[in-house]
């Protein structure tokens, strides 16, 4: 009887740290790494951000009532707390191959939008989030233009009366000053090889790697409970029956 109460017991703890983990992987990706969302194709990865969010919120839910449920060895909640973890297992799943499937066609998305957005939608009105995104991003990544700062030779808002003589975005310059885009040498704006592409694939790719991870790890820790939890209550069903 001490097996039933101090394994299921410390695993439903464990289970509950494993949801804070999710939920916090979730909340960050949405919080500080949303400024990058603005210049995918696809909203992916904010679905999968979500996913992980919801999962989290509800496994730490689970995780009290499971913990109740095995101290008070109630059958219905023991069979609640049972179809509870499936259930978030479940979504955790589809997050997982979400992540899987979005990191498979990540570069070819990448290459085909990325250039578009810098060419066709930076600066334009009614782009202001995608035009945030993609400064923000040149900033961060310390980068400029899709695959190299040329690129922005072809950029609608460059060959606009707008750009005021830029031949790249302020965003390009190493030290950021109000029209510090109109001269594109290397000592003023970042010339990385392969451009903002690469890092912005790498970055994507890492980070979708964490999420399934955590995600995988989590799962784990929800199969070994709901093996335990069916465990206890068939002793409890020997026991009143």
């Amino acid at each position: 009887e001490e097996w039933g109460q101090e394994s299921p017991g410390t695993l439903s703890v464990d289970v509950h740290v494993g949801g804070v983990a999710v939920l916090a992987v979730g909340v960050w990706t949405l919080v500080e790494k949303s400024g990058y969302l603005g210049v995918l194709a696809s909203s992916t990865f904010a679905a999968s951000a979500y996913i992980l969010i919801f999962a989290g919120t509800l496994v730490m839910v689970t995780g009290f009532l499971g913990f109740g449920a095995i101290l008070r060895e109630q059958r219905g909640c023991l069979s609640t707390y049972f179809c509870l973890l499936l259930v978030i297992f479940l979504v955790e799943l589809v997050a997982g191959i979400l992540a899987h499937v979005y990191y498979q066609r990540l570069s070819d998305e990448l290459k085909q939008h990325l250039n578009h957005t810098l060419s066709e939608n930076y600066g334009q009105p009614g782009a202001t989030q995608i035009t945030a995104s993609v400064d923000r991003l040149q900033q961060d990544f310390k980068c400029c233009g899709s695959n190299s700062s040329a690129d922005w030779q072809h950029s609608t808002y460059i060959l606009s009366g707008e750009a005021e003589g830029r031949q790249v975005p302020d965003s390009c310059c190493k030290t950021v000053v109000a029209r510090c885009g109109q001269r594109a040498h290397p000592s003023n704006i970042y010339k990385v090889e392969g451009g903002c592409i690469t890092k912005l694939e790498q970055f994507l790719a890492d980070h979708l790697l964490l999420m399934g991870a955590v995600g995988i790890g989590v799962a784990c820790l929800q199969i070994c409970g709901m093996v335990l939890t069916c465990c206890l209550h068939r002793r409890l069903q020997r026991y009143f029956y």
